[in-house]
């Protein structure tokens, strides 16, 4: 499940829209460089075509599904802590419960489990 946790009034090339930030459930996720568990929560944003008060209205609400890591173009991404720029090859994306791909992209089997 994920959950609609806030909403954000963006521009973009054709006005103003609206963006619904979802995040997903809690995951134990094992560290590669200690191997010890913590904790993580996964999010992503989706436009969307409401008006602001109506958007607002949907924070809480739960969708079936999951956000799932999705293969992208490379791109720079600025560690924000560090200010390091590293290269991202991937996005998290929202992908309704029983999807295996997403807009032809392809996600991640052990994204689905």
């Amino acid at each position: 499940m994920v959950t609609v946790k806030n909403v954000y009034v963006r521009d973009g090339q054709r006005g103003t829209y609206v963006s619904l930030e979802l995040q997903g459930d809690v995951e134990l996720v094992q560290s590669m460089n200690t191997g010890r568990f913590y904790a993580t929560l996964r999010r992503c944003f989706i436009s969307s075509t409401f008006d602001e008060e109506t958007a607002k209205g949907l924070i809480g609400t739960k969708f079936p599904g999951k956000i799932a890591r999705v293969e992208a173009d490379p791109y720079d991404f600025t560690v924000p802590e560090t200010g390091e720029v590293i290269q991202l090859a991937h996005r998290w994306d929202y992908v309704p419960h029983g999807e295996e791909t997403l807009s032809g992209n392809k996600v991640s089997q052990a994204e689905l489990v």
